[in-house]
């Protein structure tokens, strides 16, 4: 059983021969090859080289096309801040609150911002791997991405000052991530995570996910599954506990849970689908091998009868995280077959 075979099967609910195991490692893998994080980030050429290097090394079930989650609004011109050693920071958004939304257009992905290296990453990545490694791209989640384009604060005041021009922003994000995401597809991924953590209960209401997000999240991942991704892959973090349920009517996959989500409530709301998470990501920093070793541990027997389950992280390894650990979690999956 190869790694695409076992997520395939995991997915599921089907027997494996062992749980699968994703870190999810993004620019740990620079660090992993002493590359200026910077350079790694503006180069499809690097990030696949990295992630082959990183996957070689590790031997994890799933290799990540993903720069940073500026990518999307860098290519609706904003400016941003690039360092050696961490991610870049939004020096001016792309957008103002007083944008005339509804007259946007996509940007041509051939030759926006870093849009052209990203794919020309997830390509080298499927041609090293074909189908024997999931390659998961990442796209931005329509109300995260309204939050890039414009600022978070700005966002929210949209939302309740003038909610005529705040849909005209999220059906505009909406559109640019299904375009993105498909683009991802016929570049090679098997299938684009969809990154929303900005859509947390911690963040916004539920009844407001439940209005604004909910559908929109139904339409990319329909249009994903049109387009020829294997499942859908919904990546929010913190206590999202209060809209679990929603998750089976949006067409969710596999749903990522974070470190503060206990596996009970993931295992009474989410019976069917299939989940990731969810050790503390500081702990592959700051921790032991044997700290990893012990919660990777609880939770293969959590959710040993259950199946559906791939262990990982809450959300991503750090970028200095200790190879040790994240090594740790990677035997734990293979010696619990």
């Amino acid at each position: 059983m190869n790694h695409l075979e076992r997520l395939a099967a995991t997915i599921k609910f089907k027997k494996t021969d062992r749980p699968p195991v994703a870190g999810p490692v993004f620019g740990h893998a620079a660090h992993l090859s002493g590359l200026p994080l910077h350079k790694y980030l503006q180069s499809g050429r690097l990030l696949a080289e990295a992630q082959i290097r990183a996957y070689k090394h590790y031997g994890y079930d799933i290799t990540f096309a993903f720069f940073d989650v500026n990518v999307e609004t860098e290519a609706m011109g904003a400016v941003l801040h690039f360092r050696d050693h961490d991610y870049p920071y939004i020096k001016q958004e792309a957008l103002s609150p007083d944008t005339d939304f509804s007259g946007l257009v996509l940007p041509d992905f051939s030759h926006a911002g870093r849009i052209p290296e990203l794919l020309e990453g997830v390509r080298l990545l499927r041609a090293e791997f074909a189908d024997s490694l999931p390659v998961a791209g990442l796209v931005l989640g329509p109300f995260n991405l309204a939050c890039q384009l414009i600022g978070m604060e700005n966002t929210l005041y949209l939302a309740v000052d003038n909610p005529e021009a705040f849909t005209g922003l999220l059906d505009f994000a909406t559109e640019f991530c299904i375009a993105y995401g498909i683009a991802q597809i016929k570049a090679g991924v098997h299938l684009p995570i969809v990154f929303d953590v900005s859509a947390s209960p911690e963040i916004i209401p539920v009844a407001f996910f439940r209005e604004f997000e909910l559908p929109r999240l139904r339409s990319v991942f329909k249009r994903f599954k049109a387009a020829g991704a294997i499942a859908g892959w919904l990546f929010m973090t913190g206590d999202i506990k209060p809209i679990l349920h929603y998750f089976p009517r949006i067409g969710v996959d596999i749903a990522n849970f974070d470190y503060c989500v206990p596996p009970d409530a993931v295992k009474q709301s989410l019976t069917y689908t299939c989940v990731n998470g969810n050790i503390k990501p500081l702990l592959f920093e700051y921790g032991t091998p044997e700290d990893i070793d012990r919660a990777a541990r609880e939770l293969l027997t959590e959710f040993s009868r259950r199946k559906g389950f791939i262990l990982s992280a809450g959300c991503e390894i750090p970028l200095r995280a200790r190879p040790d650990t994240i090594q740790a979690l990677v035997n734990a999956a293979f010696e619990s077959c």
